[in-house]
């Protein structure tokens, strides 16, 4: 499933085509993806101009000028790609390739913008994404959104925070920060790779990098710092790849090539010194990347 530095990176990439543009039509190619879209869907947003484009944890937010704003979730297989002419361009890349299908063109957003007419459309084949419609003003006590943590980039985020939500907890750690809960947006992928960065053991009880007067340990500083920079390093590599690829054929860079455990699985641990090699073991049902050897 695409995650937060994916979904930021689509964001960056839709940006140019849609913000300012209006929404001269939506397309809908089929009454449902995930779940039914919403009642008058594409009479409600045809016709309104694209004020901005948001993320918040793995959901991408268009915002529309009449203070409506569209949610799309991409789920397992979405994608978005622009056409402008005869060019297509698809933003953003992910660890397993989107799929380019036309028959699993679902969504089409017709744009009117100074640059000229446009079509971003959406695509998937498992029709696991999902898109809906709130008010902004209204967003934070929405369902999909009121419970969420903070952004792991975001300055809410720190080590106080998370003793504060990890105190006495004996759920492995790997599971306390997939927790939607107390971090919005973190996935698999990026805590693999947090966790290793960290030296720390997907395995370990969440509550050992609290101390007992409840105040973070230094391994706890050392995940938070992991977790800030795992993202940053993602969200650049990501748009990295935009700014410096042109042509449209999908071969978009992203941050799969750096990866240091995830889905390397009996290759060697690249901590120096080490010697150990990267295991995968099962949590929860997802696979987690680590080094036995320095990941105490």
């Amino acid at each position: 499933m695409p995650e937060l530095p994916e979904v930021e990176t689509v964001r960056r990439g839709l940006a140019p085509s849609m913000e300012g543009a209006v929404l001269k039509e939506l397309e809908l190619r089929r009454n449902d993806l995930r779940f039914p879209f919403p009642a008058d869907f594409a009479e409600t947003v045809s016709g309104r101009g694209i004020a901005s484009l948001s993320r918040r944890a793995k959901y991408l937010l268009i915002d529309l000028d009449d203070g409506q704003t569209i949610v799309a979730h991409l789920g397992m297989s979405g994608s978005f790609r622009i056409e402008a002419g005869r060019e297509a361009q698809m933003p953003g890349e992910f660890h397993h390739p989107r799929s380019k299908d036309e028959k699993h063109d679902h969504v089409v957003f017709h744009l009117a913008g100074a640059g000229g007419d446009a079509r971003v459309i959406y695509n998937d084949p498992r029709r696991f994404g999902f898109m809906d419609m709130v008010r902004r003003a209204e967003m934070a006590n929405h369902p999909f959104f009121r419970d969420l943590g903070p952004e792991p980039t975001g300055n809410e985020l720190d080590a106080d925070y998370l003793a504060k939500r990890f105190a006495g907890k004996a759920q492995p750690l790997k599971s306390a920060l997939l927790d939607q809960k107390n971090i919005a947006g973190l996935g698999n992928i990026y805590v693999c790779e947090a966790l290793w960065r960290s030296h720390l053991s997907p395995l370990r009880a969440a509550g050992t990098l609290v101390t007992d007067a409840g105040k973070p340990t230094e391994a706890l500083l050392a995940l938070v710092e992991a977790i800030r920079e795992v993202i940053a390093d993602a969200i650049a590599a990501g748009g990295s790849s935009l700014r410096d690829h042109i042509q449209t054929d999908g071969s978009l860079g992203y941050f799969q090539h750096s990866f240091s455990v995830y889905d390397r699985e009996s290759q060697p641990c690249g901590t120096p010194g080490c010697g150990g090699t990267v295991s995968r073991i099962v949590q929860a049902g997802r696979s987690s990347f680590y080094c036995a050897s320095c990941q105490g």
